[in-house]
């Protein structure tokens, strides 16, 4: 018997049935990176191809449509109310920048069948797997020196977080060489310097082709970036973050140039440390550790480029 799919609804709509169905009907990583796998070949869409693929049923993905419609929430229960707040929370307005496209290094965007991209999708399920379910998936990811991949990986693994439909966050905290408004070819006139010390409302930037994903560029360079990082102005956008985004992920400087990544690290408690084969040297990986430790941050993994 063929299966029978719910009415055709809008892009939009179908981008908040996708996230009830991810939420309430609890699909693992490996159940989504299936369904997108699939949807590559196919013309379907995710909440299509989760009833094709058995995850989920007609009457579910029914029912996600009606929770969206805005039901009657007296007959709702204490948990689908949570999920229907979570799906108003996905339509937040934010302060719009430009619309900024990822650029040709940002492999995982173009082309999902690269070796590269696989390995970014495993390390994306790895990550998720450690999630302790408490507010955002934050991650800062730390190399001890410059040229080590750092920059390109925080924004593919921020990109590998978005193609799974999730709202996520792509923070460039290097406040002394930024490199995201380069990989996205975004102008760089006002970002997270200024709403620091300025104490304004931060300006994102949608990700074309990622409806979940925005961009904070880190803004023309301070001179007081470590000041500023420390200041309590930036935890309390970190405590923004942690509420309205489900994936952020923070670009820093090096370790080795700077105290700025420990700050970082120091707030956001989870770090990915990045190192480049045949160039991050023993004592500078060491060092690195050794200051790590007195942040109190736990280590979720390290990733070591070869290129």
């Amino acid at each position: 018997m063929s299966a029978q799919f719910p009415p055709t609804v809008s892009d939009d709509s179908e981008s908040d049935l996708r996230a009830v169905l991810i939420a309430h009907y609890h699909l693992s990583p490996q159940a989504i990176d299936a369904i997108y796998a699939a949807m590559e070949t196919s013309h379907l869409k995710f909440s299509e191809m989760a009833q094709h693929m058995g995850f989920v049923t007609a009457e579910d993905v029914e029912q996600a449509l009606d929770r969206i419609g805005g039901g009657n929430e007296n007959s709702t229960s204490p948990i689908e109310t949570a999920i229907l707040k979570l799906s108003s929370d996905r339509r937040m307005v934010l302060r719009q920048g430009e619309r900024v496209n990822p650029g040709a290094k940002l492999i995982l965007a173009h082309d999902p069948d690269n070796p590269r991209s696989e390995t970014l999708r495993a390390l994306r399920t790895e990550l998720l797997l450690l999630n302790e379910g408490r507010g955002a998936n934050m991650v800062a990811v730390l190399s001890p020196c410059a040229g080590e991949g750092r920059s390109q990986l925080a924004a593919e693994l921020a990109i590998s977080f978005a193609q799974l439909g999730r709202r996520t966050l792509l923070v460039d905290a290097d406040l002394r060489k930024p490199q995201q408004h380069l990989l996205f070819g975004a102008t760089n006139d006002y970002g997270l310097s200024q709403a620091i010390s300025r104490n304004e409302k931060p300006q994102y930037h949608p990700v074309v082709g990622l409806m979940q994903m925005h961009l904070l560029t880190a803004g023309p360079i301070p001179s007081n970036p470590l000041e500023l990082l420390s200041d309590g102005r930036f935890e309390r956008l970190l405590l923004d973050w942690r509420n309205n985004f489900e994936f952020v992920v923070l670009d820093t400087p090096p370790i080795s140039q700077c105290a700025d990544g420990l700050a970082i690290a120091t707030m956001a408690a989870r770090v990915l440390v990045v190192s480049r084969a045949q160039h991050t040297s023993f004592k500078s990986t060491r060092d690195m550790l050794r200051r790590l430790a007195t942040t109190q941050s736990k280590i979720l993994g390290a990733v070591l480029n070869h290129f």
